[in-house]
This record gives C-alpha cells, structure tokens and sequence, in this order.
C-alpha cells in the first residue's frame, strides 16, 4: 500500500476508534481504524469473524479486515476497504420517508438471521433471562458509584422484573445503531459498527435511534419493522426500547468512571438526574394494569311451561272487619282446615326479615356496578315504632293498627 493523501477525522470523548482515511497510488480508497481500548480493539477482531459470515445474509455492504497490527501503545490498528456511501443523520430523519422505512427493513433482515451464525463466530448469546440479569448487574454497578438517582433505580429495577416485559425471543443484533454507522447512497449501502453484535434484546438496536430521530420518522421506521419481520415483534418492544435508551445513560456513565474523567462524570451524573425529574410520574416503561371485567351475563333457564290442569283455584272471602285486609291462603296438612294470614302479617313477617310470598323471585335490590360510585345513603325516614319484643296488652294491638 501506497498513500497518496490522507484524511484525518475528529475524536470526541465517546468515541471507541480513531479514524483516519486514505487514497492510494491505484485511486482505492481505505478506512484505517485505532482502538482507543484494548477492549474495543479486541471487540473489532472479534466482529471481523462474524462479518465474514453474515457477508452472504444481509442485502447491504459489510466492513472486513484486510489487515491489523498491534501498536506500541497497546492499540490494535486495523485496515478495511472505505464503503461506498453518505453517514445518515438520525436528527434528519424524515417521517415515512424511504431512508427511514430502509432503516426498519435493514433491521428486520438482521434480526432474522439465524442466531446461531453469532455461535458459530463466539459472539456472546443470551436469551431474554441471561439478558434481564445482565441489565440487572449492570444496574447495581451503576448503583455503587452513588451517581444515580435512586429515584431512577426504582424506576429500572422494577421495569426489569417486571416478568411480562421480558418474554419474548432474542435474535441477532448490531448493537445501538448510530446514524454514521448507516451509509447511504440513494439506498442503503452499508453498515458499519458491528463491534457489539450479539445475540440479545432486538430493542437495543433501536435505544440511540428512539431518542435522536423525530418520533413520527421512529414510528415510520418501526412500521417498516414490524411489516418486514417474519415474526411479528413482541407487544412490549416499544416499552422496551424506552428501558434501552434511558439505560445509555448508565452505560454512558460507567464508562466515563472507568477513565476517572471527573468533569465527564459530572457531565453524566448531571444528565441522569434531568431524567429523574422528567420521569417522577411517568409509567411508560410497564405495562397497563389489566382492568376489572364485567361478568358475563348469565343466560337464566326459560321457566318450565305450566299445564293449565295443574293450577288449583283457591277462592278468596271478604273479611269481616271494615279495613281491607285479605285473606291469603297458606300451606296446610291434608286433614286440617284452611287458615288464614293477615296481608298486615305478613308485611310485619317481611319487617323481622322474612320475605313475604311472592318476594322471593320479586324485584330485588339492584346489583353493584363495577367500578362506580357507591350509593348515596338515603334520608331518615320515619318508618314507625320497632316490633316489640314483648307481648301486648289486650286491645294494644288493636290500637297500634
């Protein structure tokens, strides 16, 4: 290799590589990437395997290694041929426009490849448990640093064990997608940063793109998602995602404590709690909360049809006195005379809370609704003197009637 040119590019404090372009002597064009990290270092060879076989999977352009060497300082420096193609801009992001409907396709493809490709390459693999754990130990190292309020650290534990969120099938993954990892010309032509492939949670691609692109174009790209999957996303995917994006935020923090930048940890320690103030009352990370449901009607059997024949008529006589009590009949032994009951018997019986004849399948009391208000309490009324439980004088009974 000859260089003919050469194009530096600017490093930011969150940057993993050091990037640098080249031209050679027969116009070709290379990309020559330096960890910042032995662990990024080591990541970028360890992707190189499994580039070389989703190569033949995805319809896009993949980076591959034509060369390393390791450096002085401990950095491993690499060579890839440049791909052809413009970085996308989440920011810029156009609702139902195509790139953002190409970004949800290109994501399904992914995500459909079969995991055990990452296997057979010796990425990591975890199922959605072994995932949960990991966010969870993640969690408690963030915690020990005393920079996260504790007020977010509910707010995630309890979206992570919350049970119902995380049943759902991993598959394989990119890693947080960043706009300049997608190049774009015309369509697009390829993606690069495949140093935290895997197989784990598909939401994680989608964290960095959630919170930068406008939410109309991340509804367009989901759209596109789901319509290109083979199996329809789970339903808490979205909820999901939200957990992902917030958790960068930790992410971002341990590894600013890992450089003992005191300014950066500040600057992210800073940034968690503008998100605990603008999440106190938000739930959107869990679950709606099942409401009660209404019982189904209950289908009341038709009454059994009465023969005429089996109908005895009983005839009812006036009573002596002048008030208009009537005479109900009521059950007797074959051998003995009719007897009679006063209607005001029987109204007191229904008082001392014995239902009186023809009540018992009568309008009852209407059922509570669920849900409502309860009823009010009605006025005081006055409902007369209380049975007494005594007997009564001669003509007492009279008089009280």
């Amino acid at each position: 290799m000859r260089p003919t040119m050469v194009q530096g590019t600017e490093t930011h404090r969150d940057d993993r590589f050091q990037v640098a372009y080249l031209t050679t002597d027969d116009d070709k064009q290379w990309v020559v990437r330096a960890s910042l990290s032995t662990a990024a270092g080591a990541q970028m060879e360890q992707s190189d395997a499994l580039l070389k076989l989703l190569a033949k999977r995805l319809p896009y352009a993949l980076p591959r290694i034509e060369g390393t060497i390791t450096a002085d300082d401990g950095s491993t420096v690499a060579v890839q041929p440049r791909l052809r193609g413009t970085p996308s801009v989440w920011r810029e992001l156009a609702a139902g426009g195509d790139l953002a409907r190409a970004v949800g396709s290109a994501l399904a493809v992914l995500h459909d490849v079969d995991p055990r490709v990452v296997e057979e390459a010796g990425l990591p693999t975890y199922d959605a448990d072994a995932y949960r754990a990991r966010r969870l130990a993640t969690l408690d190292r963030a915690a020990a640093t005393g920079q996260v309020p504790t007020g977010l650290l509910a707010r995630w534990e309890r979206a992570l064990e919350e049970v119902t969120l995380w049943k759902f099938a991993t598959c394989t993954v990119h890693g947080p997608l960043e706009g300049a990892h997608v190049l774009v010309d015309g369509d697009i032509s390829a993606i690069t940063g495949w140093e935290r492939a895997g197989v784990s949670d598909p939401a994680e691609d989608f964290a960095v793109l959630s919170v930068l692109a406008p939410s109309e174009s991340f509804d367009t790209v989901l759209e596109a998602y789901a319509a290109a999957r083979r199996d329809a996303p789970d339903p808490h995917l979205e909820r999901r995602v939200r957990l992902a994006a917030e958790l960068q935020r930790v992410n971002a923090l341990l590894d600013a404590v890992s450089t003992d930048d005191d300014d950066l940890i500040h600057r992210r320690a800073s940034a968690l709690r503008r998100l605990d103030e603008a999440t106190q009352d938000d739930e959107s990370l869990m679950p709606p909360t099942p409401g009660r449901r209404r019982p189904a009607p209950v289908e009341e059997e038709p009454a059994p049809a009465v023969d005429p024949a089996d109908i005895e008529v009983v005839e009812l006589t006036d009573a002596e006195s002048d008030d208009e009590t009537v005479e109900i009949p009521i059950a007797r032994a074959p051998d003995q005379e009719p007897e009679t009951v006063a209607a005001q018997d029987v109204s007191d019986d229904a008082a001392a809370g014995t239902p009186a004849p023809g009540e018992a399948d009568g309008d009852a009391a209407e059922p509570e609704q669920i849900g409502g208000d309860a009823a009010e309490p009605a006025e005081d009324v006055d409902e007369g003197p209380e049975p007494s439980s005594y007997p009564l004088e001669d003509g007492e009974d009279a008089e009280r009637r």
